[in-house]
């Protein structure tokens, strides 16, 4: 009888121990996610402003070196569509701008059994296009983005929420974001 609890409290270190790395997974990483991209525009030569949010997407994949455990450090690149918001230009209302790009990041990131957290820094490669009742223009660059996130992760399957900023030339992106990333 003596021999139960001593190998019930084994049983349990066991699990604890196992549960400690789930979130450690290296390797190559796919994912997607869904969100509000929050826009604020302003170009005082154009008398354009524009502070709207719409729905975005991103697909993404990385990956991750798993040098140390419970620490990730890890590349990541991706595709964002951050949506259509309203605004005005002149004076004149119905003008749109949809922006989209590229995204490559490094991150890092800290585990704590199954939920971890993590920051990245990288740069975003984006067009966004013009639709006003003046003509349609386009304008593309390359800009810092800047994100925080946390993360969820049974084996290879994990849940992530993040916090993205992209500071463009004439506008501030905020991206919130949902979604679940799978390690091969």
């Amino acid at each position: 009888m003596r021999n139960y609890p001593s190998l019930l409290a084994l049983a349990v270190a066991v699990s604890f121990s196992n549960l400690s790395y789930a979130g450690s997974d290296s390797g190559v990483y796919v994912g997607a996610s869904v969100g509000t991209a929050d826009v604020d525009y302003s170009d005082s030569a154009a008398s354009a402003k524009f502070d709207d949010s719409d729905t975005g997407y991103k697909f993404f994949a990385g990956y991750n070196f798993g040098l140390v455990p419970f620490l990730n450090l890890a590349v990541e690149g991706g595709y964002m569509d951050l949506g259509s918001v309203e605004g005005e230009i002149a004076n004149t209302t119905g003008n749109k701008i949809e922006a989209n790009g590229w995204a490559a990041y490094g991150v890092g990131g800290f585990d704590m059994g199954p939920i971890g957290v993590f920051a990245k820094v990288g740069y975003f490669a984006w067009d966004s296009d013009f639709k006003t009742s003046l003509g349609n223009d386009s304008d593309s660059g390359t800009d810092p983005a800047f994100g925080l996130g946390a993360k969820f992760q049974l084996g290879s399957f994990a849940v992530r929420a993040e916090y993205e900023v992209f500071d463009l030339d004439k506008a501030d992106i905020d991206y919130i974001s949902v979604g679940a990333a799978y390690t091969f």
